[in-house]
């Protein structure tokens, strides 16, 4: 693997290879004299990262270092361009994948052009924000593998070779994991087709209770018995993790706590029910202006009836000469009783009061309109809801994905015209315009009865002052801060862990949650993610089942492979079936019978060890576990 970059994600993205793959991997990076800054958002992001750089030194002291540290036998170079010469001598022309994940889009095209050159069936992953341009890049870097190999570009697992061009974007990587953790308060998450499944480990049932088992059972943790802390998964506990247990090994493992495999879901208040693009009737005019309409009617029934009582006429005659009074488009009532002509200046009375009335529901109506596209302000009675800090690039994709689970949203942005200002508009989330580091700012946001909050602008001191702020309003607030360096978010976490033990505080780096993305996607595009087990992983991966005969023609209970693989899911989706009890807005089967037989074109997600999938797919493996 090798792996191309300028900032920190290119190093957590070596270190994910290593640590959870067990690959080989050649990392490029600029030379230390020539290597640019990390990108700061003014001299705030400065100043936080000298504040807190003696606590980070400390606390990498005592765990040991940072995750980032590379390993002996691992090969860096040092390049200022990806150049032509230099991912030859970085060996792309025999590499399996390559990254490339430098700050610059142009650079890593250009790159990705000549890498395709040098080896058309190198598996290219490339780093870019411009999301409209991505697809097109993946579509012509495939093409020109297909033309040059004469192989079919595999897609998503189905069939092919595997090959295939995967364009990402940090907000789109880190935008799930951040949504988890703001419901769940764990980033042990796997996207899996648009559904989030999160891994939550479980205490051993007391006696006489029955554990939940969730979709599955993915894991045993280590027995407690042997460990006087009696704590799950400590170094010294008894028998290590049991990945993919059978049936009988859980009925079995008493006294041990679980790892079960849960969908992530939001439990809160649900959103008002409303048709979209349907504007409710109440809304066109203010409660004044109906009592008004109100009252012009009824004056109008009691002028008909009074006609009525007064002439003798038929009810509907009565009703049409009175709207004609009331118009004044009737001729005067010269020569006729006096109760009736009383009765036309009443009409013309109450025609004179008409027209304001009409004229303001109608300008009511129109403002109505004109403002339906514009910003809306937090309702009174809201709670339970998210508070969002920030709709730029990474804000605007969590904002996104939180409304696709129904969650209600308050979203606080200094920028009016920030890009994420029209996805609000267009969502109909209520927007809080204004300096969250200003007093106020987050009492209009209600941040009093929220049930988390998201503080995910990109200046870090702003996150940080945010969240301290939020603590002192809601001390077992649910709070989740964005910042960039992944040292100074282990020490920030530490430090808020330690001040509030009995708050949920999660600090996330960029680099940290877009690492295991870019890394699934350099392993294939059948890799859905990874989630660790103590001390293991396990990894997630959709494959299709033909051409694999430790699945195809074989049930699911056959298939199930202890230790080694499970199939957990079926992908309806990839077949064009719509039968089955798949989620809403998934097209996966997850309460497959055993007995299911698994058939050529099948597209099945699947959890494995690492030796376990190596087996699968026929990858070599490094690892021994």
């Amino acid at each position: 693997m090798v792996v191309c970059g300028d900032d920190g994600l290119a190093h957590r993205l070596a270190a994910e290879l290593r640590g959870v793959y067990r690959e080989q991997v050649v990392l490029v990076v600029p030379p230390s004299r020539l290597a640019p800054s990390q990108p700061m958002a003014g001299r705030a992001r400065a100043a936080s990262a000298a504040l807190f750089g003696r606590m980070v030194t400390a606390v990498n002291r005592g765990t040991g270092g940072s995750d980032d540290t590379l390993v002996p036998d691992e090969r860096v170079m040092e390049a200022a361009e990806p150049t032509e010469a230099v991912l030859a001598d970085a060996g792309v022309d025999r590499a399996a994948a390559l990254a490339l994940v430098y700050d610059d889009d142009e650079t890593n095209i250009r790159a990705a052009l000549t890498a395709r050159r040098l080896n058309p069936r190198l598996r290219l992953v490339l780093r870019l924000y411009n999301r409209r341009l991505g697809q097109h890049i993946e579509e012509l870097l495939d093409q020109a593998a297909e033309l040059a190999g004469g192989t079919p570009v595999g897609r998503s697992g189905h069939g092919g070779a595997d090959i295939a061009t995967t364009v990402l974007s940090d907000a789109d990587t880190t935008a799930p994991a951040l949504v988890a953790t703001a419901l769940v308060g764990t980033s042990k998450v796997v996207d899996a087709e648009g559904l989030l499944l999160r891994a939550v480990e479980r205490r051993p049932p007391r006696p006489g209770e029955v554990a939940d088992p969730g979709l599955c059972t993915l894991a045993l943790l280590s027995a407690t018995s042997n460990d006087p802390a009696g704590a799950e998964g400590s170094e010294d506990s008894g028998d290590g993790p049991q990945l993919l247990p059978d049936a009988e090994a859980v009925a079995a493992a008493t006294g041990r706590g679980t790892v079960v495999l849960e969908q992530v879901s939001y439990s809160g208040p649900p959103l008002p029910a409303r048709r979209a693009g349907v504007m409710p009737f109440a809304s066109l005019f203010s409660a004044r202006l109906r009592w008004s309409l109100a009252g012009l009617v009824a004056a109008v029934v009691a002028l008909a009836v009074a006609l009525i009582v007064v002439t003798d006429d038929h009810p509907l005659r009565a009703v049409y000469i009175t709207l004609l009074d009331l118009f004044a488009i009737n001729e005067p009532a010269l020569g006729a009783p006096t109760g009736q002509q009383v009765l036309q200046l009443l009409s013309g009375l109450v025609g004179l009061l008409l027209l304001p009335v009409l004229l303001a529901a109608v300008l009511e109506a129109l403002g109505t309109f004109r403002t339906a596209s514009a910003l809306r302000k937090p309702p009174r009675g809201l709670s339970g809801h998210v508070v969002l800090l920030g709709l730029g690039k990474i804000g605007t994709r969590v904002l996104t994905r939180l409304r696709e689970l129904h969650i209600p949203v308050v979203c606080v942005e200094a920028d009016p015209e920030a890009r994420g200002m029209a996805v609000a508009r267009r969502l109909r989330v209520p927007v809080v315009v204004g300096d969250v580091t200003q007093e106020g700012v987050l009492e209009s946001a209600k941040i009093h009865r929220a049930d988390a909050l998201l503080a995910l602008t990109s200046i870090d001191t702003t996150n940080l002052e945010a969240v301290l702020y939020a603590r002192s309003v809601r001390p077992d607030l649910r709070a989740v801060l964005r910042l960039y360096d992944d040292d100074f978010a282990k020490a920030v976490y530490r430090t808020l862990r330690t001040a509030h033990p009995a708050a949920l505080t999660r600090s996330r780096s960029v680099s940290h949650l877009a690492a295991p993305a870019f890394a699934g996607a350099m392993m294939g595009r059948q890799i859905l993610g990874a989630i660790p087990v103590e001390r293991r992983v396990l990894l997630f991966a959709a494959v299709v089942v033909d051409g694999h005969p430790q699945l195809e023609g074989r049930t699911v209970a056959e298939a199930f492979r202890p230790g080694a693989w499970r199939v957990l899911a079926l992908d309806t989706a990839a077949r064009g079936d719509t039968a089955g009890a798949e989620p809403p807005g998934s097209g996966l089967v997850w309460d497959l019978p055993d007995t299911y037989v698994l058939r050529a074109g099948d597209r099945v997600v699947l959890a494995a060890t690492r030796r376990g999938l190596a087996e699968l797919l026929g990858r070599r493996t490094r690892s021994t576990r």
